[in-house]
């Protein structure tokens, strides 16, 4: 077994055990391998131990990223698009990601749009929230978000499934657990304020490798974990 096949062996691990903490089955969440700043030889090793699912950050290396894998002929991947998305970032967003989870304007959320292919499935699209930060953080409050959806909803290359949120890393699991749940009851009440033709609204994008347990605990269909799968980061200077 290699040293991923084994990190992703013990992240399942360590999700049904949370699960079994607050008495969820395994099977409701998912795990994002976040693949960024490591290559296509990391993500074909993780793909050979049955991971599908990755997350990247950076849109140019991640497009790069994935035609390298491709060329090896690895089983389906589903790549999400996990960073931020500037309006000159939009075309390759739709081009080529199967998901994106920081959605939070609605210019971003009409570009991406306009800019689906026909020929592939509407894109599977995230509001991102912000429950905790200042201004300068990503992410939108919850009665801004509330509207950003109701309007992404309404877009026809573009799916609506959930919410995503980066809180602040906090030192234990009763504070992570705090706000983690507000992340919850922002789901919540996009939830509430869709039409009530909107299905598949399904999926909290929330925790990573520090805080996983409470994030599961909160309700997280979908943990995003890096390091905890691919070991420590490297980043190029400047990046």
């Amino acid at each position: 077994m290699t040293t991923i096949a084994a990190n992703l062996q013990a992240i399942k691990d360590r999700i049904a055990r949370a699960c079994a903490m607050c008495a969820r089955n395994p099977d409701s969440v998912s795990l994002l391998a976040v693949s960024k700043t490591f290559g296509a030889d990391a993500v074909l090793d993780a793909a050979r131990a049955g991971q599908r699912l990755f997350g990247e950050n950076y849109i140019q290396e991640a497009v790069q990223k994935m035609a390298d894998v491709a060329l090896q002929h690895p089983p389906q991947l589903v790549w999400h698009c996990i960073g931020p998305i500037q309006s000159n970032k939009t075309q390759l967003v739709a081009q080529h990601f199967d998901w994106a989870h920081t959605v939070d304007r609605a210019k971003i959320a009409r570009r991406l749009n306009d800019q689906r292919p026909p020929q592939l499935p509407p894109l599977q699209v995230c509001i991102q929230v912000n429950v905790d930060g200042g201004a300068t953080k990503s992410g939108l409050p919850v009665q801004e978000a509330v509207a950003l959806a109701r309007e992404a909803a309404q877009l026809p290359r573009l799916r609506l499934r959930g919410v995503m949120s980066i809180p602040d890393p906090l030192p234990d699991f009763d504070a992570q657990l705090a706000v983690h749940q507000r992340v919850r009851a922002a789901f919540d009440a996009i939830a509430a304020a869709l039409p009530a033709n909107h299905s598949g609204f399904d999926t909290l994008s929330l925790g990573m490798t520090a805080d996983l347990e409470a994030a599961i605990c909160a309700g997280s269909t979908l943990v995003r974990v890096g390091s905890g799968v691919f070991g420590a980061r490297h980043y190029p200077p400047g990046g």
